[in-house]
């Protein structure tokens, strides 16, 4: 069956399958009856599956009006049973020929599984306890071509799932379920955002002029009009921090970002991202709300604190624990720069402990550090199961924060881990144009040496705009998609993502 599918979109006209051509002549047969089911533009539905059943004694003997797909039939000479699927979930409609007439219950047996059916019916229990609409009027809505997999086997391919999600979505109650959490958690973290802390919600732009933002590589394309070379959004930071210095205190948006980037359970070329600044706050309050954030959404889809994944328990109550980059270097390596100042010293003990003595020749100490928790900690046993905040990272990875005044270093950053996943990463932002500009320069340096072609490039209205003068604030970067992997028990970013990236299948 799947096979089927996956060459639905093939298959010239001559060569359609036999169930196919079966319902197309269905359908033509239809349309000479003065039935076309595409004619229909509206049904008045005035209730659902799931309200029915869970509001029986009040709804047992009213009359309905539900519509949805028609996914089981089992004809039984004068009545029939089937099963139709709406917004919520199933429920079954029983058809009697004595109820709905003889040439509308004719009709009705040639419907196929798949077709989108109204239904007026009053709600009843049958002898099997199954509640029920006795339906008095059918009307076809909607005629599938298609041939949906079958009941038992259901759609299981992973690749042609997500091509199709739409099958996936009417044979999958799970795949459902899941996007109806993802939208209970996007709404959480707005109400955190908003209730509980007074941001907006804003729209910044997704063409840039500047990759800016972030480390990454950017998806390049072309403005006609303009006739020069644009870039679809890396990262909303630079954008919102405008936002700040105009005098908007606390802004969040939650929408698309891209890269082009590989792909991998976590990584998909666009995913979505929440950022949110506040100002007059830092490191510290956003850590607060990062928490509430994780804990109100944990307990919005789970009904308790104890984040369940693949056989691993968390804890998302606050407060997280936090750990430096440092101390973590030294736990796992041995190797502990809090008592190396030197950068020729430290790519020697870099090489000693086995990196490669070419990858790190122009490396500075507080590089290596952050390459070597890549390498040696991210993935350690146990380490960064978290909740736990990452803090103390080296300025040379951290363009936009803020130097802490206790060891200039390092920045007033953290990044926030569960599961070993980074969920998070957020700063007390850097506001020192003069800072700024001079780390866009090494940043840029990097960039036109080869060095590094995710470094940031020089954006001088955002020096321009913190000139004019941005206030103390802290900012926080989450990734949704991870978010909603973990609290929904995902095991790929593909399946918290309804239509992910896929090669196209004539490639």
């Amino acid at each position: 069956m799947s096979e089927e599918l996956k060459n639905n979109n093939q298959q010239p006209e001559e060569n359609l399958s036999e169930q196919r051509q079966i319902r197309r002549e269905k359908l033509q047969a239809l349309r000479e009856a003065g039935r076309d089911p595409f004619l229909n533009e509206t049904w008045d539905v005035n209730a659902h599956s799931v309200q029915i059943k869970d509001n029986f004694e009040e709804m047992d003997g009213k009359e309905v009006s539900i519509a949805g797909r028609l996914m089981s039939k089992r004809v039984m000479g004068k009545a029939a049973f089937g099963d139709i699927l709406d917004r919520d979930g199933r429920i079954q409609m029983h058809v009697s020929r004595d109820n709905v007439g003889q040439e509308e219950y004719q009709w009705f047996k040639k419907y196929d599984i798949g077709d989108i059916l109204g239904v007026v019916g009053t709600v009843f229990r049958t002898q099997r306890g199954e509640i029920t609409v006795e339906a008095s009027k059918i009307v076809l809505l909607s005629k599938s071509i298609q041939v949906l997999p079958e009941k038992w086997n259901g759609l299981k391919d992973p690749d042609l799932r997500y091509r199709q999600r739409y099958v996936d979505l009417i044979v999958n109650e799970d795949v459902r379920d899941t996007f109806r959490k993802r939208a209970k958690i996007e709404k959480v973290i707005r109400q955190v955002l908003e209730d509980d802390y007074g941001f907006l919600e804003v729209t910044t732009p997704s063409l840039h002029t500047i990759a800016g933002g972030a480390a990454a590589r950017p998806f390049i394309t072309h403005h006609n009009a303009l006739d020069i070379d644009m870039y679809l959004r890396i990262a909303t930071e630079l954008y919102l921090k405008r936002c700040i210095v105009g005098g908007l205190d606390r802004v969040y948006e939650m929408g698309k970002v891209f890269r082009n980037e590989g792909m991998d359970r976590n990584h998909n070329p666009e995913f979505t991202s929440m950022e949110c600044y506040m100002a007059f706050g830092d490191m510290e309050s956003v850590m607060e709300v990062t928490e509430q954030i994780f804990y109100k959404a944990q307990m919005a889809v789970n009904g308790t604190p104890i984040l369940e994944y693949d056989g691993k328990k968390f804890d998302m109550t606050p407060p997280y624990k936090r750990l430096d980059m440092t101390d973590a270097v030294a736990q796992v390596t041995g190797v502990d720069f809090h008592k190396i100042d030197d950068d020729e010293e430290a790519r020697k003990a870099a090489i000693a402990y086995g990196m490669d003595p070419d990858e790190v020749k122009n490396y500075t100490r507080g590089k290596i550090i952050a390459e070597m928790f890549e390498q040696y900690c991210e993935d350690a046993p146990g380490l960064m199961d978290g909740p736990v905040f990452l803090v103390g990272h080296p300025v040379e990875i951290s363009p936009l924060a803020k130097r802490d005044p206790k060891d200039p270093r390092i920045t007033r950053r953290f990044e926030v881990y569960v599961n070993g996943w980074e969920l998070g990463n957020a700063f007390s932002e850097l506001n020192d144009p003069i800072d700024q500009y001079e780390r866009f320069v090494e940043q840029q340096k990097e960039r036109d040496t080869g060095a590094d072609d995710e470094a940031h490039p020089m954006d001088m209205d955002f020096v321009n705009a913190l000139e004019v003068g941005l206030p103390p604030t802290g900012g926080l970067g989450i990734g949704v998609d991870r978010l909603v992997m973990l609290i929904t028990g995902a095991q790929s970013i593909r399946d918290v993502i309804l239509f992910p990236t896929n090669r196209p299948l004539d490639l």
